[in-house]
């Protein structure tokens, strides 16, 4: 059996999640997921506020300024998938650069 590198395999996780989430998510359901579903089903569902991103560039799951929505989808989820794929491998690095204790 062949080894595969450490760096092949996270490119390769790389690839599957940017494809998820640019192409692939587009065909997600667009029922209502399940808190929302249970609000209105209990009849709480007008209570809903806006949170404090609602406004934001990727918010409800789009990008700004985008008209395509199929396209809008699709780079709010390869956005989204970079910038978590970037702070997790800067916790990784910095997780793996802190100078070790001497064990005793």
């Amino acid at each position: 059996m062949r080894n595969v590198s450490t760096k092949w395999v996270a490119v390769g996780i790389a690839v599957v999640a940017l494809l998820l989430a640019g192409v692939v998510s587009f065909y997600a359901s667009g029922d209502p997921d399940g808190l929302t579903k249970v609000s209105e089903d209990q009849g709480f569902a007008a209570t809903e506020k806006q949170h404090g991103a609602a406004d934001g560039p990727l918010a409800g799951y789009a990008a700004d300024d985008v008209e395509d929505e199929r396209l809008s989808g699709g780079i709010a989820g390869v956005i989204g998938v970079v910038v978590v794929l970037a702070l997790g491998t800067g916790v990784v690095y910095a997780v793996r650069r802190r100078e070790r204790e001497p064990v005793s």
